[in-house]
């Protein structure tokens, strides 16, 4: 057997490590398994006859392949289901069911997956090599195409986005999160009663989506929101509270990707204005943070 043909052996060997590594940086099961194939054929035509540390070199062909990923990767929109108006929990689901997508996102952890997913691709790279593999700043720079220092201050700045999202001093905070936890759990259920009791009677719902030719970007009334919101329990499994821009949100991220936050306007413990935001340039310039589980 041709000597650069044994590691094969150690590819297999670290098949699950890759897999994580790709995960965590895609934030896609299936995404991950491309990488982790796209890495394989890599490492089929290489001669890997001095490599004397298998994990790694695989963990850096892996990572390579991923920031390519990323790179290309094109923002996602999805096309309204019907033309009733706007949709509160606009998700995508790629085949998967919300129930999946969730158990996927909550096997590496939602509020990680969201928050890298508004890294660039560099960013996202350093922190998750560094500070989730402890990769070391001279291995990880090659790869993102920097030095020692500028890779140090890449992953500096995606760990401030990760881990320095401070909750807001405001005393309403936590009377804001009960009331939009209140309208996610009455969406997760159907309950029309306890949807209405959060809803003020002159509530508006709006949304940023292209919607169908006469669809209604906004709908007005508590009884008219409640019908909507009751459409989509399904999608409302997906989403988790959190923060958006120190304010307490609807976060909607299937398999941890952002796809589209639900800002809440509350007073006296009543909604008064739901928003939709679906739009990619509006959702990069938006602060996210979701709240531990």
């Amino acid at each position: 057997m041709d000597e650069r043909n044994l590691s094969a052996a150690d590819f297999q060997t670290h098949r699950a490590h890759l897999r994580g590594v790709a995960y965590r940086m895609l934030g896609s099961l299936s995404e991950a398994e491309d990488a982790v194939q796209e890495a394989w054929l890599h490492h089929s035509r290489a001669d890997t006859r001095e490599v004397t540390n298998p994990r790694g070199w695989l963990t850096t062909v892996v990572a390579r392949v991923c920031l390519d990923f990323l790179r290309t990767r094109k923002s996602r929109r999805e096309e309204p289901e019907d033309a009733q108006g706007p949709d509160l929990f606009a998700a995508r689901t790629d085949g998967s069911t919300p129930e999946q997508e969730a158990l996927m996102a909550d096997s590496v952890g939602f509020a990680l997956l969201v928050v890298l997913d508004a890294l660039n691709p560099s960013e996202r790279i350093a922190f998750v090599l560094h500070d989730l593999f402890s990769m070391s700043f001279d291995e990880i720079a090659p790869i993102v195409g920097r030095n020692e220092a500028a890779t140090r201050q890449l992953a500096s700045r995606a760990r401030r986005r990760v881990h320095g999202a401070a909750l807001s001093p405001d005393a309403d905070l936590s009377r804001q999160r009960e009331v939009v936890s209140a309208f996610l759990a009455a969406t997760r259920g159907g309950d029309l009663d306890a949807l209405l009791a959060v809803l003020d009677p002159d509530v508006v719902a709006r949304t940023d989506m292209k919607l169908p030719t006469g669809a209604p970007r906004e709908v007005h009334g508590a009884s008219n929101v409640a019908s909507q919101a009751r459409l989509h329990s399904a999608r409302a499994r997906v989403s988790q509270v959190g923060l958006v821009d120190g304010k307490v949100a609807l976060v909607v991220a299937p398999r941890g990707r952002l796809h589209s936050v639900l800002l809440f306007t509350v007073q006296e413990g009543r909604i008064l204005l739901l928003e939709t935001v679906v739009d990619p340039e509006r959702l990069r310039q938006l602060e996210v943070a979701v709240f531990p589980a």
